[in-house]
Protein backbone atom coordinates (compact mmCIF):
# COMPACT_ATOMS: atom_id res chain seq x y z
CA UNK A 1 0.00 0.00 0.00
CA UNK A 2 2.58 2.55 -1.11
CA UNK A 3 1.34 6.15 -2.15
CA UNK A 4 3.40 7.62 -4.75
CA UNK A 5 2.71 11.09 -5.84
CA UNK A 6 5.02 12.67 -8.38
CA UNK A 7 4.49 16.36 -9.03
CA UNK A 8 6.61 18.13 -11.81
CA UNK A 9 6.55 21.73 -12.58
CA UNK A 10 7.69 22.90 -16.24
CA UNK A 11 7.86 26.92 -16.53
CA UNK A 12 8.34 27.64 -19.90
CA UNK A 13 8.38 31.32 -20.90
CA UNK A 14 6.80 32.80 -23.74
CA UNK A 15 7.75 31.83 -21.20
CA UNK A 16 6.16 28.54 -21.41
CA UNK A 17 4.62 27.25 -18.00
CA UNK A 18 4.78 26.09 -14.90
CA UNK A 19 4.07 22.22 -14.79
CA UNK A 20 2.92 19.87 -12.09
CA UNK A 21 2.45 16.20 -12.71
CA UNK A 22 1.93 14.08 -9.81
CA UNK A 23 0.99 10.44 -9.86
CA UNK A 24 -0.70 8.20 -7.31
CA UNK A 25 -1.70 4.79 -6.36
CA UNK A 26 -2.88 3.44 -3.42
CA UNK A 27 -3.41 -0.45 -2.77
CA UNK A 28 -5.62 -1.42 -5.95
CA UNK A 29 -6.80 2.18 -6.19
CA UNK A 30 -6.47 3.68 -10.02
CA UNK A 31 -3.24 5.42 -10.52
CA UNK A 32 -3.68 9.42 -10.42
CA UNK A 33 -1.59 11.99 -11.44
CA UNK A 34 -1.89 15.95 -12.45
CA UNK A 35 -0.11 18.02 -14.67
CA UNK A 36 0.24 21.65 -13.44
CA UNK A 37 0.54 24.09 -16.61
CA UNK A 38 1.20 27.71 -15.26
CA UNK A 39 2.21 30.04 -18.29
CA UNK A 40 3.67 33.34 -17.36
CA UNK A 41 2.21 36.47 -18.20
CA UNK A 42 0.04 34.86 -20.69
CA UNK A 43 -3.66 36.47 -21.18
CA UNK A 44 -6.58 35.16 -23.30
CA UNK A 45 -4.59 35.36 -26.99
CA UNK A 46 -5.63 31.85 -28.00
CA UNK A 47 -8.27 30.24 -29.81
CA UNK A 48 -10.17 28.74 -27.15
CA UNK A 49 -10.43 31.89 -25.87
CA UNK A 50 -11.94 33.21 -29.22
CA UNK A 51 -8.66 34.81 -30.58
CA UNK A 52 -9.27 34.02 -34.42
CA UNK A 53 -6.08 35.61 -35.04
CA UNK A 54 -3.77 33.46 -32.70
CA UNK A 55 -2.96 30.16 -34.30
CA UNK A 56 -3.03 27.22 -31.54
CA UNK A 57 -3.76 23.95 -32.75
CA UNK A 58 -2.29 22.06 -30.07
CA UNK A 59 -3.47 24.38 -26.49
CA UNK A 60 -5.90 22.71 -24.07
CA UNK A 61 -9.58 22.80 -25.44
CA UNK A 62 -10.87 23.39 -22.10
CA UNK A 63 -1.55 38.13 -7.73
CA UNK A 64 -1.04 40.12 -10.99
CA UNK A 65 3.00 39.66 -9.93
CA UNK A 66 4.93 37.10 -11.25
CA UNK A 67 6.45 35.59 -7.46
CA UNK A 68 3.57 37.04 -5.33
CA UNK A 69 1.35 34.87 -8.04
CA UNK A 70 3.38 31.66 -8.11
CA UNK A 71 3.52 31.41 -4.37
CA UNK A 72 -0.22 31.80 -4.16
CA UNK A 73 -0.58 28.94 -6.90
CA UNK A 74 1.78 26.64 -4.81
CA UNK A 75 0.77 27.53 -1.08
CA UNK A 76 -3.16 28.27 -1.80
CA UNK A 77 -2.10 31.32 0.56
CA UNK A 78 -2.44 34.82 -0.76
CA UNK A 79 0.77 36.79 -0.84
CA UNK A 80 -0.10 38.94 2.41
CA UNK A 81 -0.70 35.69 4.12
CA UNK A 82 2.25 33.51 3.08
CA UNK A 83 5.27 36.26 3.19
CA UNK A 84 5.44 36.71 -0.69
CA UNK A 85 5.32 40.27 -0.89
CA UNK A 86 7.19 40.94 -3.68
CA UNK A 87 9.55 39.56 -6.42
CA UNK A 88 12.09 36.54 -4.95
CA UNK A 89 15.12 37.41 -7.27
CA UNK A 90 17.75 39.70 -7.48
CA UNK A 91 17.81 42.64 -4.46
CA UNK A 92 14.16 42.52 -4.32
CA UNK A 93 14.52 39.34 -2.12
CA UNK A 94 11.32 38.54 -0.85
CA UNK A 95 10.13 34.99 0.34
CA UNK A 96 7.68 32.83 2.28
CA UNK A 97 7.47 32.62 5.71
CA UNK A 98 9.86 29.75 6.92
CA UNK A 99 6.31 27.78 8.30
CA UNK A 100 4.41 28.08 5.15
CA UNK A 101 2.95 24.21 4.57
CA UNK A 102 3.02 24.50 0.63
CA UNK A 103 1.89 22.48 -2.21
CA UNK A 104 5.25 20.28 -2.88
CA UNK A 105 5.75 20.28 0.38
CA UNK A 106 2.71 18.26 1.44
CA UNK A 107 3.22 16.27 -1.08
CA UNK A 108 6.83 15.30 -0.27
CA UNK A 109 5.51 14.43 3.26
CA UNK A 110 3.02 11.98 1.38
CA UNK A 111 5.55 9.91 -0.54
CA UNK A 112 5.65 12.35 -3.25
CA UNK A 113 8.50 12.48 -5.78
CA UNK A 114 8.81 16.00 -6.99
CA UNK A 115 10.39 18.42 -9.84
CA UNK A 116 10.08 21.33 -11.31
CA UNK A 117 11.39 22.12 -14.74
CA UNK A 118 11.78 26.20 -15.78
CA UNK A 119 11.02 29.31 -13.93
CA UNK A 120 10.37 28.57 -9.66
CA UNK A 121 10.52 32.03 -9.19
CA UNK A 122 9.71 31.83 -4.98
CA UNK A 123 11.59 30.56 -2.14
CA UNK A 124 12.79 29.74 0.18
CA UNK A 125 14.28 26.10 -0.89
CA UNK A 126 13.16 24.66 2.34
CA UNK A 127 9.41 25.80 1.81
CA UNK A 128 9.30 24.94 -1.94
CA UNK A 129 11.41 21.27 -2.13
CA UNK A 130 11.40 19.38 -5.45
CA UNK A 131 13.56 16.37 -6.25
CA UNK A 132 14.03 16.91 -9.32
CA UNK A 133 15.00 20.34 -10.61
CA UNK A 134 15.73 22.06 -13.61
CA UNK A 135 15.12 26.16 -13.20
CA UNK A 136 17.14 29.67 -13.00
CA UNK A 137 18.45 28.15 -9.58
CA UNK A 138 20.76 25.91 -11.14
CA UNK A 139 20.51 26.61 -15.56
CA UNK A 140 19.85 29.01 -18.11
CA UNK A 141 15.96 30.05 -17.81
CA UNK A 142 16.38 30.36 -21.76
CA UNK A 143 16.95 27.07 -22.03
CA UNK A 144 14.67 25.46 -19.55
CA UNK A 145 11.95 28.10 -20.03
CA UNK A 146 11.95 28.49 -23.74
CA UNK A 147 13.22 25.88 -25.46
CA UNK A 148 10.46 23.77 -25.69
CA UNK A 149 12.85 21.10 -27.33
CA UNK A 150 14.95 20.95 -24.07
CA UNK A 151 11.49 20.86 -22.12
CA UNK A 152 10.42 18.08 -23.70
CA UNK A 153 13.41 15.92 -22.76
CA UNK A 154 13.74 17.09 -19.46
CA UNK A 155 10.38 15.96 -18.86
CA UNK A 156 11.18 12.71 -20.61
CA UNK A 157 13.61 12.48 -18.04
CA UNK A 158 11.77 13.14 -15.28
CA UNK A 159 9.43 10.27 -16.04
CA UNK A 160 12.11 7.69 -16.67
CA UNK A 161 13.84 8.54 -13.41
CA UNK A 162 10.65 8.19 -11.76
CA UNK A 163 9.93 4.50 -13.51
CA UNK A 164 13.46 3.83 -12.25
CA UNK A 165 12.23 4.87 -8.93
CA UNK A 166 9.23 2.96 -8.78
CA UNK A 167 5.86 27.78 -17.17
CA UNK A 168 5.93 32.54 -21.00
CA UNK A 169 8.01 34.77 -18.97
CA UNK A 170 8.87 38.29 -20.35
CA UNK A 171 12.52 38.73 -21.43
CA UNK A 172 12.27 41.96 -20.22
CA UNK A 173 15.39 44.83 -20.47
CA UNK A 174 17.97 41.87 -19.48
CA UNK A 175 18.09 40.24 -23.07
CA UNK A 176 16.76 42.92 -25.48
CA UNK A 177 18.46 40.88 -27.87
CA UNK A 178 16.06 38.33 -28.63
CA UNK A 179 13.35 40.68 -28.39
CA UNK A 180 10.92 42.50 -26.18
CA UNK A 181 8.93 39.46 -25.32
CA UNK A 182 12.17 36.99 -26.07
CA UNK A 183 10.07 36.08 -29.55
CA UNK A 184 13.35 35.66 -31.48
CA UNK A 185 14.77 33.50 -29.00
CA UNK A 186 15.52 30.61 -31.35
CA UNK A 187 13.65 31.21 -34.24
CA UNK A 188 16.91 29.89 -36.26
CA UNK A 189 17.70 33.64 -37.41
CA UNK A 190 21.22 34.65 -36.97
CA UNK A 191 22.28 34.58 -33.65
CA UNK A 192 19.22 33.65 -32.25
CA UNK A 193 19.49 30.05 -32.22
CA UNK A 194 17.73 27.26 -33.26
CA UNK A 195 14.69 25.40 -31.42
CA UNK A 196 13.95 22.10 -33.03
CA UNK A 197 10.68 21.10 -32.33
CA UNK A 198 9.26 24.79 -32.98
CA UNK A 199 7.93 26.44 -36.23
CA UNK A 200 7.15 30.40 -35.49
CA UNK A 201 3.96 31.51 -36.39
CA UNK A 202 4.67 35.30 -37.49
CA UNK A 203 1.64 38.21 -37.36
CA UNK A 204 1.71 41.80 -38.35
CA UNK A 205 0.64 44.59 -36.52
CA UNK A 206 -2.70 44.91 -38.48
CA UNK A 207 -3.69 41.66 -37.80
CA UNK A 208 -3.55 41.48 -33.78
CA UNK A 209 -6.76 42.34 -31.99
CA UNK A 210 -5.80 45.20 -29.51
CA UNK A 211 -7.49 44.11 -25.83
CA UNK A 212 -9.68 47.64 -24.74
CA UNK A 213 -7.50 48.23 -22.20
CA UNK A 214 -4.27 48.44 -24.29
CA UNK A 215 -3.75 52.11 -26.31
CA UNK A 216 -4.66 51.30 -29.68
CA UNK A 217 -0.97 52.29 -31.51
CA UNK A 218 1.10 51.60 -33.97
CA UNK A 219 3.83 50.44 -30.89
CA UNK A 220 1.20 48.61 -29.16
CA UNK A 221 0.47 46.88 -31.94
CA UNK A 222 4.11 45.45 -33.00
CA UNK A 223 3.90 44.80 -29.02
CA UNK A 224 1.07 42.10 -29.49
CA UNK A 225 2.02 40.90 -32.72
CA UNK A 226 5.63 39.97 -30.89
CA UNK A 227 4.13 38.63 -27.94
CA UNK A 228 1.42 36.30 -30.62
CA UNK A 229 4.66 34.78 -31.99
CA UNK A 230 5.79 33.37 -28.35
CA UNK A 231 2.22 32.08 -27.96
CA UNK A 232 2.63 30.10 -31.12
CA UNK A 233 5.91 28.51 -28.47
CA UNK A 234 4.05 28.39 -25.46
CA UNK A 235 1.06 26.30 -27.51
CA UNK A 236 3.52 23.42 -29.39
CA UNK A 237 5.86 23.56 -26.05
CA UNK A 238 2.62 22.37 -24.43
CA UNK A 239 1.78 20.18 -27.38
CA UNK A 240 5.27 18.50 -26.41
CA UNK A 241 4.76 18.23 -23.07
CA UNK A 242 1.05 16.09 -23.52
CA UNK A 243 2.70 13.56 -26.03
CA UNK A 244 5.24 13.05 -23.77
CA UNK A 245 2.66 12.13 -21.17
CA UNK A 246 1.26 10.20 -23.44
CA UNK A 247 4.23 7.98 -24.43
CA UNK A 248 4.93 7.72 -20.30
CA UNK A 249 1.28 6.10 -20.05
CA UNK A 250 0.00 9.00 -18.09
CA UNK A 251 -2.91 9.93 -20.77
CA UNK A 252 -5.78 8.49 -18.79
CA UNK A 253 -5.13 9.42 -15.52
CA UNK A 254 -4.30 12.48 -15.66
CA UNK A 255 -5.71 15.32 -14.15
CA UNK A 256 -4.47 18.54 -16.74
CA UNK A 257 -4.75 22.20 -15.48
CA UNK A 258 -3.72 25.33 -17.45
CA UNK A 259 -3.37 28.86 -16.15
CA UNK A 260 -1.30 32.22 -16.11
CA UNK A 261 0.03 33.86 -13.19
CA UNK A 262 -1.11 37.09 -14.12
CA UNK A 263 -2.29 39.27 -17.06
CA UNK A 264 0.01 40.27 -20.31
CA UNK A 265 2.78 42.97 -19.35
CA UNK A 266 0.61 45.72 -21.06
CA UNK A 267 -0.50 48.97 -19.36
CA UNK A 268 -3.40 47.82 -16.94
CA UNK A 269 -2.38 44.95 -17.06
CA UNK A 270 0.48 42.58 -15.04
CA UNK A 271 1.33 44.11 -11.50
CA UNK A 272 -2.46 46.06 -11.60
CA UNK A 273 -5.42 44.82 -9.88
CA UNK A 274 -7.64 45.76 -12.23
CA UNK A 275 -9.63 42.86 -14.74
CA UNK A 276 -6.79 43.23 -17.10
CA UNK A 277 -4.06 42.20 -15.15
CA UNK A 278 -5.74 39.32 -12.50
CA UNK A 279 -8.29 37.50 -15.36
CA UNK A 280 -6.07 34.39 -16.49
CA UNK A 281 -7.08 31.53 -18.41
CA UNK A 282 -8.29 28.26 -16.76
CA UNK A 283 -8.70 25.59 -18.29
CA UNK A 284 -8.79 21.83 -16.30
CA UNK A 285 -9.11 18.26 -18.07
CA UNK A 286 -9.81 15.42 -16.08
CA UNK A 287 -10.49 11.36 -17.26
CA UNK A 288 -12.52 11.06 -14.28
CA UNK A 289 -14.82 13.71 -14.92
CA UNK A 290 -16.79 13.17 -17.95
CA UNK A 291 -19.74 14.79 -17.56
CA UNK A 292 -19.03 18.46 -18.61
CA UNK A 293 -16.07 17.49 -21.01
CA UNK A 294 -16.20 20.52 -23.51
CA UNK A 295 -18.23 23.03 -21.21
CA UNK A 296 -17.44 26.68 -20.23
CA UNK A 297 -18.27 27.11 -16.52
CA UNK A 298 -19.07 30.58 -15.39
CA UNK A 299 -18.06 30.36 -11.97
CA UNK A 300 -16.23 32.67 -10.39
CA UNK A 301 -12.30 31.19 -9.51
CA UNK A 302 -9.06 32.33 -8.86
CA UNK A 303 -5.31 30.92 -8.43
CA UNK A 304 -6.27 30.19 -4.77
CA UNK A 305 -8.08 27.31 -6.06
CA UNK A 306 -5.14 25.01 -7.25
CA UNK A 307 -3.57 24.25 -4.11
CA UNK A 308 -6.99 22.86 -2.60
CA UNK A 309 -7.96 21.17 -6.19
CA UNK A 310 -5.10 19.11 -5.95
CA UNK A 311 -4.96 18.36 -2.63
CA UNK A 312 -8.70 17.16 -3.30
CA UNK A 313 -7.46 15.21 -6.26
CA UNK A 314 -5.45 13.22 -4.04
CA UNK A 315 -7.32 13.27 -0.93
CA UNK A 316 -4.38 14.74 1.33
CA UNK A 317 -5.88 16.52 4.68
CA UNK A 318 -4.41 20.21 5.13
CA UNK A 319 -2.88 20.42 8.06
CA UNK A 320 -3.26 22.76 11.58
CA UNK A 321 -0.38 25.21 11.63
CA UNK A 322 -0.52 29.25 12.46
CA UNK A 323 1.88 31.57 10.78
CA UNK A 324 3.08 34.98 11.85
CA UNK A 325 0.20 37.24 10.77
CA UNK A 326 -2.44 35.39 12.61
CA UNK A 327 -0.56 33.70 15.56
CA UNK A 328 -3.44 32.74 17.58
CA UNK A 329 -5.17 31.39 14.56
CA UNK A 330 -5.34 28.72 12.66
CA UNK A 331 -3.88 29.14 8.35
CA UNK A 332 -7.02 27.20 6.28
CA UNK A 333 -7.39 27.79 2.59
CA UNK A 334 -10.02 30.10 1.70
CA UNK A 335 -9.84 28.84 -2.01
CA UNK A 336 -11.95 25.94 -2.80
CA UNK A 337 -11.41 22.25 -5.02
CA UNK A 338 -12.42 22.62 -8.27
CA UNK A 339 -13.32 19.38 -8.69
CA UNK A 340 -17.17 19.47 -7.99
CA UNK A 341 -17.12 21.96 -10.88
CA UNK A 342 -15.93 19.09 -13.59
CA UNK A 343 -19.24 17.40 -12.26
CA UNK A 344 -21.92 19.76 -12.40
CA UNK A 345 -22.25 24.03 -12.67
CA UNK A 346 -21.67 25.06 -9.17
CA UNK A 347 -24.63 27.19 -8.05
CA UNK A 348 -23.22 30.15 -5.97
CA UNK A 349 -19.05 30.40 -7.12
CA UNK A 350 -19.45 34.14 -7.74
CA UNK A 351 -16.80 35.64 -5.39
CA UNK A 352 -13.04 35.99 -5.49
CA UNK A 353 -10.48 38.00 -3.65
CA UNK A 354 -6.80 39.29 -5.04
CA UNK A 355 -4.36 40.71 -2.92
CA UNK A 356 -0.82 42.78 -4.35
CA UNK A 357 1.66 44.98 -2.44
CA UNK A 358 4.84 44.94 -4.21
CA UNK A 359 6.36 44.08 -7.48
CA UNK A 360 9.69 45.17 -7.61
CA UNK A 361 11.02 46.43 -4.35
CA UNK A 362 10.74 49.93 -4.78
CA UNK A 363 6.87 49.40 -6.50
CA UNK A 364 4.94 49.51 -3.09
CA UNK A 365 1.50 50.16 -3.75
CA UNK A 366 -0.73 47.62 -1.57
CA UNK A 367 -4.22 47.06 -2.96
CA UNK A 368 -6.83 44.45 -2.19
CA UNK A 369 -10.27 43.53 -4.25
CA UNK A 370 -12.76 41.63 -4.90
CA UNK A 371 -14.86 40.58 -7.60
CA UNK A 372 -18.37 39.61 -6.68
CA UNK A 373 -20.80 38.97 -9.39
CA UNK A 374 -20.73 41.96 -12.11
CA UNK A 375 -19.16 44.27 -9.55
CA UNK A 376 -15.69 44.57 -8.79
CA UNK A 377 -14.20 46.86 -6.05
CA UNK A 378 -10.95 48.01 -5.52
CA UNK A 379 -9.14 49.41 -2.93
CA UNK A 380 -6.26 51.42 -3.01
CA UNK A 381 -4.47 51.66 0.18
CA UNK A 382 -1.76 54.21 -0.59
CA UNK A 383 -3.89 55.68 -3.34
CA UNK A 384 -1.94 59.35 -3.14
CA UNK A 385 1.10 58.08 -4.33
CA UNK A 386 1.55 57.88 -8.06
CA UNK A 387 1.16 54.01 -9.12
CA UNK A 388 4.84 52.53 -9.78
CA UNK A 389 6.11 51.38 -13.15
CA UNK A 390 7.93 48.20 -13.17
CA UNK A 391 11.59 48.44 -16.06
CA UNK A 392 10.50 45.85 -17.81
CA UNK A 393 6.88 47.86 -18.37
CA UNK A 394 9.07 50.58 -18.63
CA UNK A 395 11.10 50.04 -21.65
CA UNK A 396 8.80 48.37 -23.49
CA UNK A 397 7.52 50.08 -26.93
CA UNK A 398 3.93 50.41 -25.96
CA UNK A 399 5.58 52.50 -22.62
CA UNK A 400 7.31 54.59 -24.03
CA UNK A 401 5.08 55.06 -27.18
CA UNK A 402 2.69 56.26 -24.53
CA UNK A 403 5.13 58.62 -22.28
CA UNK A 404 6.33 60.22 -25.37
CA UNK A 405 2.84 60.85 -26.91
CA UNK A 406 1.58 62.10 -23.26
CA UNK A 407 4.64 64.58 -23.41
CA UNK A 408 4.60 66.24 -26.55
CA UNK A 409 0.27 66.07 -26.07
CA UNK A 410 -0.27 63.99 -28.95
CA UNK A 411 -3.19 61.88 -28.69
CA UNK A 412 -2.68 58.50 -26.68
CA UNK A 413 -5.53 56.46 -27.98
CA UNK A 414 -6.16 54.85 -24.54
CA UNK A 415 -9.06 55.00 -22.64
CA UNK A 416 -7.53 56.98 -19.46
CA UNK A 417 -4.61 59.71 -19.35
CA UNK A 418 -1.34 58.57 -18.60
CA UNK A 419 -1.88 61.06 -15.26
CA UNK A 420 -4.92 58.57 -13.96
CA UNK A 421 -3.27 55.56 -14.36
CA UNK A 422 -0.42 57.18 -12.26
CA UNK A 423 -3.12 58.51 -9.47
CA UNK A 424 -6.17 56.65 -8.59
CA UNK A 425 -8.98 56.76 -6.20
CA UNK A 426 -9.19 55.24 -2.75
CA UNK A 427 -12.03 52.92 -3.62
CA UNK A 428 -12.88 51.88 -7.18
CA UNK A 429 -16.27 50.41 -7.60
CA UNK A 430 -15.92 49.36 -11.41
CA UNK A 431 -18.19 48.98 -14.44
CA UNK A 432 -17.47 45.21 -16.69
CA UNK A 433 -14.98 47.37 -19.09
CA UNK A 434 -13.48 49.08 -15.83
CA UNK A 435 -13.83 52.33 -17.33
CA UNK A 436 -15.64 54.34 -14.83
CA UNK A 437 -15.64 54.43 -11.11
CA UNK A 438 -19.05 53.96 -9.70
CA UNK A 439 -18.36 54.97 -6.06
CA UNK A 440 -19.93 58.37 -6.18
CA UNK A 441 -22.95 56.63 -7.44
CA UNK A 442 -25.59 57.20 -4.91
CA UNK A 443 -27.20 54.14 -6.51
CA UNK A 444 -24.49 51.87 -5.55
CA UNK A 445 -23.62 52.56 -2.11
CA UNK A 446 -25.31 49.14 -0.53
CA UNK A 447 -23.34 47.60 -3.12
CA UNK A 448 -20.21 49.26 -2.19
CA UNK A 449 -20.62 48.64 1.86
CA UNK A 450 -21.17 44.82 1.77
CA UNK A 451 -18.30 44.18 -0.90
CA UNK A 452 -16.24 46.50 1.96
CA UNK A 453 -17.09 44.42 4.40
CA UNK A 454 -16.44 40.74 2.74
CA UNK A 455 -13.06 42.16 1.87
CA UNK A 456 -12.81 43.18 5.10
CA UNK A 457 -13.76 40.00 6.55
CA UNK A 458 -11.68 38.10 3.70
CA UNK A 459 -8.41 39.95 4.79
CA UNK A 460 -8.93 39.36 8.76
CA UNK A 461 -9.67 35.74 7.56
CA UNK A 462 -6.25 35.58 6.08
CA UNK A 463 -4.40 37.29 8.77
CA UNK A 464 -3.82 40.75 6.14
CA UNK A 465 -1.44 42.52 8.00
CA UNK A 466 -2.71 45.79 5.93
CA UNK A 467 -6.13 44.93 7.34
CA UNK A 468 -6.28 48.44 8.74
CA UNK A 469 -6.18 50.26 5.80
CA UNK A 470 -3.56 53.75 5.73
CA UNK A 471 -6.03 55.62 8.37
CA UNK A 472 -5.45 53.05 11.38
CA UNK A 473 -2.95 51.16 12.74
CA UNK A 474 -3.44 46.93 13.14
CA UNK A 475 -2.74 46.16 17.18
CA UNK A 476 -1.84 42.76 16.93
CA UNK A 477 -1.66 41.84 20.70
CA UNK A 478 -4.43 39.60 22.39
CA UNK A 479 -7.24 40.62 19.98
CA UNK A 480 -6.24 42.02 17.26
CA UNK A 481 -7.81 45.25 16.05
CA UNK A 482 -7.48 48.82 14.16
CA UNK A 483 -6.47 52.13 16.19
CA UNK A 484 -7.51 55.15 14.43
CA UNK A 485 -4.60 57.71 13.64
CA UNK A 486 -6.97 60.19 12.62
CA UNK A 487 -4.92 61.30 9.67
CA UNK A 488 -7.71 62.70 7.61
CA UNK A 489 -7.71 59.74 5.60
Amino acid sequence: NVVLIIIIIIVMLLQLLCLALASCRTGEAKARNVLLIIADDAGFETEVYNNSVVRTPTSLSGPASCSPSRSTILTGLPQHQNGMYGLHQGVHHFNSFDGVQSLPLLLSQANVHTGIIGKKHVGPGSVYPFDFAYTEENGSVLQVGRNITRIKLLVRKFFQTHKEEANERRCGHSQPQYGAFCEKFGNGEMGMGRIPDWTPEYYTPDQVKVPPFVPDTPAARADLAAQYTTVSRLDQGIGLVLQELRDAGYENDTLVVYSSDNGIPFPNGRTNLYRSGTAEPMLVSSPEHRERWGDTSQAYVSLLDITPTILDWFSVPYPSYSLPGSPANLVHLTGRSLLPALVTEPGHWQTVYASQSLHEVTMYYPTRSVHQGAYHLLHNLHYRMPFPIDQDLYVSPTFQDLLNRTRLGQPTHWFKSLQQYYYRERWELTDPLETRNLVSDPSQGAVLESLRQSLQKWQWETGDPWVCGPDYVLEDKLEPHCRPLYNGL
